[in-house]
C-alpha cells in the first residue's frame, strides 16, 4: 500500500482537493482519496510531493506502426505530401518497425499514458500489445477508394481483426478520401450488427473538402501518383464530413480525428443526424503536417465531446498527452488546465468504454497516477513536466 500527498489532487470527476492524499494498494487500485486534515494515516507513511496528482492519460489516436518514421518526414509540407512520404517507407524491414513500436510503447508509459487507441494496418504490433503495461484498443484501418475492391478489402480487414483477438479490436474506415461509398456501407452493416468502435481521420486539409465539393485540388494529383482511376467519382457539392455522415452507423461511438478544417456548418449538419460523434485533436501533428490548428473554440462552444491524441512519431517528436495539452493552451489561452485534463483523461476513457476503471481517480479504479509539476497556477508552462507515480 502507498499513500501520496500533493499540493492538489485532481480526481477529474470532482473538484480538485487541496493537500489531497491518494492511497493505493500494491496493484495500483485506489483505496481512498482524502483531505490531509481528515486522514488517519500516520504522517511518516505518506510520500509528500510538490505538484498536482492527476489520473493516467488516455491517448485516443496513435499509429505505433509508424514509429520508425520519426524525423524522416520533412514537416510543414501538407497532408498530401505527408501521405506520399509515408507510403514511400511502407517497405521498411519488419523487425525495425516492431523495435520502433516497442520503444514508442515504452515512451508512452514513461509519459504517463495508460491507454491507447492505436491504428493498425498489419499484425506487427500484436505481440507488443499482448505484453504491454498499457491498455490498447486496435483500430484495423481499411483503405480502398475503388468500389470494385470493397468486398475483398473488407474481408481482409475482418481477418486481420481476428488475429488481434482476444485483444480489444474493431475495424474502421481510414478517411473520406480513401474509402469508397461501397466500403463505407459494408463497415456500417458490420457496425450495426455488433460492437465496433469507429475512428476516422477527418478534414485534415482544405484539399479534402475541395475534392468532395468540386472534385478539384491536390487529391486529384495524389490519385494519379498512386495510379488510382477515380473517373467514377462525382463531386458531392458539400464538405467531406457532410458527405459521409449518412453512411455511418448510429449504433456505435465514432471518433472524428484531427478536424483541422471542420467548420461550424459541418458541426450544425452533424447535429441533424443521430450519430454518437466524439472529436479527437492531435495538435502537435496538425502543426507538423499542416502548420495550423483546428478551430477548437467552435467545438468547445458547442459543448462537444473532445479527446486528445498524439498521432504517430511520423508527425510528432514525442508521444505525450501533456505536450498536446501544452500546445493547445499556448495557442488558446482561454482553455483551462481543468478542461484540457478532462479531454486527456476521462473523456478518452469514456470513448473507449474503460471509464469503469480508468480516466478518473475514484476508489476501486486503477487509473494510474501522474504527478504534474511546473504549473503556473492553472496554466501549463514550458517547464511543466509529467512523472508517472503508479
Amino acid at each position: 500500500m502507498k499513500s501520496f500527498i500533493a499540493d492538489y489532487v485532481y480526481p477529474v470527476c470532482a473538484d480538485p482537493i487541496k493537500n489531497g492524499i491518494v492511497t493505493v494498494d500494491d496493484a495500483g487500485k485506489i483505496i481512498s482519496i482524502t483531505e490531509n486534515q481528515s486522514t488517519d494515516l500516520p504522517p511518516d507513511s505518506i510520500e509528500r510531493l510538490s505538484g498536482v496528482i492527476v489520473p493516467g492519460f488516455i491517448n485516443t489516436h496513435c499509429h505505433t506502426e509508424l514509429s520508425h518514421l520519426k524525423a524522416k518526414i520533412v514537416p510543414g509540407n501538407g497532408l498530401i505530401s505527408f501521405i506520399k512520404d509515408v507510403q514511400n517507407f511502407r517497405n521498411t524491414e519488419k523487425q525495425a518497425i516492431i523495435a520502433a513500436a516497442e520503444a514508442a510503447d515504452a515512451e508512452m508509459h514513461d509519459n504517463g499514458i495508460v491507454a491507447v487507441a492505436d491504428t493498425s494496418n498489419s499484425n506487427f504490433t500484436i505481440d507488443l500489445k499482448t505484453k504491454s503495461k498499457l491498455y490498447y484498443h486496435t483500430f484495423v484501418e481499411i483503405f480502398g477508394f475503388l468500389p470494385e475492391s470493397a468486398e475483398d478489402l473488407f474481408a481482409k480487414s475482418l481477418a486481420l481483426a481476428g488475429e488481434f483477438k482476444p485483444q480489444s479490436v474493431s475495424i474502421t474506415a481510414h478517411a473520406p478520401y480513401s474509402v469508397s461509398k461501397e466500403l463505407f456501407k459494408l463497415i456500417k452493416r458490420h457496425s450495426d450488427s455488433g460492437d465496433n468502435l469507429l475512428s476516422i481521420h477527418n478534414q485534415e486539409c482544405e484539399d479534402e473538402n475541395k475534392f468532395y465539393r468540386y472534385k478539384l485540388g491536390g487529391f486529384i494529383d495524389m490519385y494519379k501518383h498512386f495510379g488510382i482511376n477515380i473517373d467514377y467519382f462525382r463531386p458531392q457539392a458539400r464538405n467531406s464530413l457532410q458527405s459521409i455522415i449518412p453512411l455511418l452507423t448510429n449504433k456505435q461511438k465514432i471518433l472524428m480525428v484531427h478536424n483541422t478544417c471542420t467548420n461550424l456548418k459541418d458541426i450544425y449538419f452533424i447535429k441533424r443526424f443521430d450519430r454518437k460523434i466524439n472529436w479527437c485533436f492531435c495538435p502537435n501533428a496538425n502543426m507538423y503536417i499542416e502548420k495550423r490548428l483546428p478551430k477548437v473554440e467552435l467545438f468547445v462552444n458547442q459543448g462537444l465531446n473532445i479527446t486528445l491524441g498524439t498521432d504517430s512519431l511520423a508527425s510528432n517528436d514525442k508521444l505525450c498527452i501533456l505536450s498536446e495539452m501544452r500546445t493547445l493552451q499556448q495557442n488558446i489561452p482561454s482553455l483551462s488546465f481543468d478542461t484540457l485534463l478532462q479531454w486527456g483523461t476521462s473523456n478518452g476513457a469514456k470513448f473507449l468504454g474503460i471509464d469503469n476503471d480508468k480516466g478518473t481517480i475514484e476508489p476501486g479504479k486503477t487509473p494510474g497516477l501522474n504527478l504534474i509539476t511546473g504549473l503556473d497556477g492553472n496554466k501549463i508552462t514550458p517547464d511543466t513536466k509529467v512523472k508517472r507515480l503508479i
